[in-house]
């Protein structure tokens, strides 16, 4: 009997190590993947805690024991041993990750988060970063979520061909559908109902190869554990819906003053049928999904009655009740996911009491709210927080997000203590509600690393971050040593770009050359500093690969400054009349764009050419080919005013052949006083530049990096004599010339503008100011046509409407108009 029990045992405790064998097999696969070996002696053990998510370790006998609620913890906790060692990193720009042969015992650490899931991504990121990524890349980015304990994330691959699956059912031609959607890296606007036709149409080619791939995605994804978030019917569709249901009422949306797409009201019977059958159709080709999302309402008005009118909130409700309806017929046990931009950026239609009503109708366990940019509530609205002025989401589920990136831009911003520590405001808050996930949503990624590993790092912590403190660690973990260059490095950063947070930081010389005086990053005396610490720590850190990475793009950012600053000494001796050494500091510029181009062409990911390989490989055909260059080179660039120059990626070959070509251009027009069509010639750059122009080779980056610091050290704004504050920019017209000036301005400009004046620095004939035009997203905000004679100072007085959003765009015309005469001078901000 004895034999028999024990056998049973045996075999009892056999199965169970065989199945949570079999449970982590994933976890196991991963680790070994990014080691790089198969050998490492690690247990690992699921205990689940239904009050919260966490992980311990320790290292027994030369034995890493792991145990976790979860796959993705059980991820993070092993990332966490190796950073807590300083083992390395794993980044977007390399993985440094080296264990020892030998694990030295440990004691038991244990680490409880204080949120229950970890979220990440935008709609948009599936546009800036990821439009053609292959599955080699996916992995990649699955394993870098799985190890920064990310278990919620955005999974969008793959609803174009489902979508398509469901109007062709109900009728519509497949020419209809795929001329209906656009290139690939403009979907995340047609989904969420802004564009329409941009680089399109798609094909079949395309939509089998996205199953497929999505099929790997959401396989890996679960079996970490994780929760992804699938894409739900969120009311757009081809107006030739029309040709099947005349009866329909399809509204024509608008965005940006320069796109359209057309979309069903979710009162339409039309909405409920369509959403229902696409999760339907989802979960037929993927399997069941516990959460869709639904925006219906980004950057959109709504036809809401105005506020106060009953109307309006029993309309709100029956439109939130609508498009859950969609979602539970398909899935009972389904949760409607919406983004929250909307929450801050557009509060004069979403009050508390409209947003109320639009949820109103939900089950409080069927909503998911996510308050997307908390950072922009702090530091750029200046708002009340969405949780406190929402009273905590009326008790549905939420989540704390940061948007730490806009476009995939590569400039560097954000105020680290903030985002160290900015989530325990609302862990402490008596609004905090169901907060059920920490996360953030950037457009754009593989950009401002250091900011990333501190988000994801700031999601597992219930206490404050020391920040110097952490980026002592961050620095061991990447450089191999926290040196004291390296430390006054981050201090000066702290006090500079990382201390302050600038939605869209971008150069003057990323924007059309004229348009723009100031660029937004914050290129002071400390900034400079921080950087040529960097470069002084190649001494001792010259050897090690990450600080070889990290250095060109340290290296390029401090050049970036230096450029800014010589194109506004450029301006100043045009205005001045001093065309020899205006030229003379042209090629300064150009040495140091060229530089800067150089140096990136080193850098792993910050690169043109690696950008147009992932669209090139994801073509079946050459026409298909030059299709999606073509929309990849847009998405950088210009893909349509008033956003272009939106994603201002700082990338080699972008440099050379963009940006400085569009300088060099420029220059040359206002040296031979020719005009020049740019707007043509960055859409032949666009649509018909195949392949980029340099080939750099191999590089001695600290080599060059020091020698290019160097090079540019002395130029500084002490130099210029028309530097003022409110300097908006500069103009310049010839004998009996027509001539409009369009100027880029920043939304933090607008906070302030009462006017602008127009002042001559050279020439004093007959000119006149005949108007000006404002325009914010596309929208006339002001204009005149009062036609001004230009003596000393000529003033526009402005009154601009309340609740300005100017997120993509805003531009100021200015037309001026010689009757006699030259002359040239500045437009200054009252």
């Amino acid at each position: 009997m004895g034999k028999h029990i024990f056998l049973f045992l045996f075999y009892l405790l056999a199965g169970e190590v065989l199945g949570c064998a079999q449970q982590t097999k994933a976890v196991r696969e991963l680790i070994q993947r990014v080691s790089g070996r198969q050998d490492i002696p690690v247990s690992l053990k699921l205990k689940q805690d239904k009050d919260s998510t966490y992980y311990q370790y320790e290292v027994q006998d030369g034995t890493l024991r792991i145990q976790a609620s979860d796959n993705v913890s059980l991820c993070r906790g092993f990332y966490d041993y190796i950073k807590d060692n300083q083992w390395g990193m794993y980044t977007w720009s390399g993985n440094s990750i080296t264990v020892p042969g030998v694990l030295p015992d440990q004691s038991f650490v244990r680490t409880v988060s204080p949120f229950f899931n970890h979220y990440y991504f935008n709609v948009c990121t599936y546009g800036y970063s990821m439009p053609y990524w292959d599955w080699e890349r996916w992995q990649q980015e699955i394993d870098w979520m799985a190890l920064h304990g990310i278990n919620m994330p955005l999974a969008l691959v793959g609803y174009e061909a489902i979508i398509a699956r469901v109007w062709k059912k109900m009728g519509l031609t497949d020419e209809e559908i795929e001329h209906y959607f656009v290139g690939p890296a403009h979907l995340p606007w047609m989904r969420m109902g802004n564009v329409s036709g941009i680089d399109g149409p798609l094909n079949e080619d395309w939509h089998r190869k996205q199953i497929a791939l999505q099929h790997k995605i959401l396989d890996r994804m679960r079996s970490l554990g994780m929760k992804p978030i699938c894409p739900g019917f969120p009311g757009f569709i081809p107006q030739e819906f029309k040709r099947i249901h005349p009866e329909l009422e399809i509204i024509e949306t608008h965005w940006g003053g320069a796109f359209s797409n057309w979309m069903i009201s979710p009162q339409e019977p039309l909405f409920k049928e369509i959403g229902t059958a696409f999760i339907r159709e989802w979960e037929k080709e993927f399997g069941k999904c516990d959460y869709y999302l639904v925006d219906s309402f980004n950057e959109m008005e709504i036809p809401f009655p105005e506020k106060g009118n009953p109307e309006r909130y029993e309309m709100a409700a029956s439109y939130g009740n609508s498009v859950y309806e969609s979602i539970r017929k398909a899935n009972t046990k389904a949760v409607w996911v919406m983004q929250g931009w909307m929450f801050g950026y557009q509060r004069h239609i979403w009050d508390y009491e409209t947003l109320g009503a639009l949820v109103s109708k939900v089950p409080d366990d069927k909503m998911l709210l996510l308050d997307l940019a908390v950072d922009y509530n702090k530091h750029f609205w200046h708002s009340e927080v969405n949780w406190e002025y929402y009273k905590g989401f009326y008790n549905k589920q939420w989540v704390y997000s940061v948007i730490p990136n806009m476009g995939g831009k590569v400039g560097m911003t954000g105020v680290l203590d903030f985002y160290a520590n900015g989530h325990l405001e609302a862990l402490a808050s008596p609004y905090k509600g169901k907060l059920i996930a920490h996360g953030m949503a950037p457009e754009g990624i593989e950009n401002n690393e250091v900011l990333y590993e501190l988000v994801t790092d700031a999601g597992w912590s219930s206490r404050r971050i020391d920040v110097r403190n952490w980026l002592k660690d961050y620095s061991e973990n990447r450089y191999g040593k926290a040196s004291a260059d390296i430390t006054a490095a981050w201090n000066y950063l702290l006090k500079s770009v990382y201390g302050t947070f600038i939605d869209h930081p971008r150069f003057n010389w990323q924007f059309r050359p004229g348009t723009v005086k100031d660029g937004s990053i914050n290129i002071c005396e400390d900034y400079f500093k921080g950087l040529e610490c960097f470069v002084d720590a190649a001494d001792e850190l010259g050897d090690n690969k990450m600080y070889r990475v990290d250095l060109a793009e340290m290296a390029t950012q401090y050049l970036g400054g230096k450029a800014e600053i010589l194109t506004k000494m450029i301006d100043q001796e045009y205005l001045l009349g001093d065309t020899l050494q205006a030229c003379f500091l042209q090629s300064r510029f150009e040495t140091l764009m060229l530089g800067m181009d150089a140096l990136l062409s080193q850098h792993p990911t910050l690169r043109l050419e690696r950008w147009l390989d992932f669209a090139r490989k994801a073509a079946e055909t050459p026409e298909q080919q030059k299709q999606y260059e073509k929309n990849a080179r847009r998405i950088v660039t210009i893909w349509g005013p008033p956003v272009d120059d939106y994603a201002a990626r700082i990338w080699s070959g972008l440099i050379e052949s963009y940006y400085l070509g569009r300088w060099k251009n420029y220059y040359t027009s206002r040296t031979q006083g020719i005009d020049f069509d740019m707007p043509a010639w960055e859409r032949n750059w666009v649509e018909n530049h195949q392949g980029t122009d340099y080939e750099w080779g191999t590089i001695d980056v600290v080599d060059f990096s020091k020698k290019m610091i160097a090079l540019s050290k002395d130029i500084s704004e002490k130099e210029l004599k028309l530097n003022q504050p409110n300097l908006i920019g500069v103009w310049s017209l010839g004998d009996k010339e027509t001539k409009e000036v369009k100027l880029n301005l920043s939304a933090r400009m607008l906070e302030k503008m009462k006017g602008i004046s127009i002042e001559i620095i050279k020439g004093r004939k007959e000119i006149e100011a005949t108007g000006f035009i404002l325009e914010a997203d596309g929208k006339l905000l002001a204009s005149s046509d009062d036609v001004k004679s230009l003596q000393e100072k000529t003033t526009y007085p402005i009154v601009l409407p309340e609740k300005i959003q100017a997120n993509n765009g805003c531009v100021l015309t200015v037309r001026f108009t010689s009757s006699s005469g030259k002359a040239a001078g500045v437009i200054l901000l009252e």
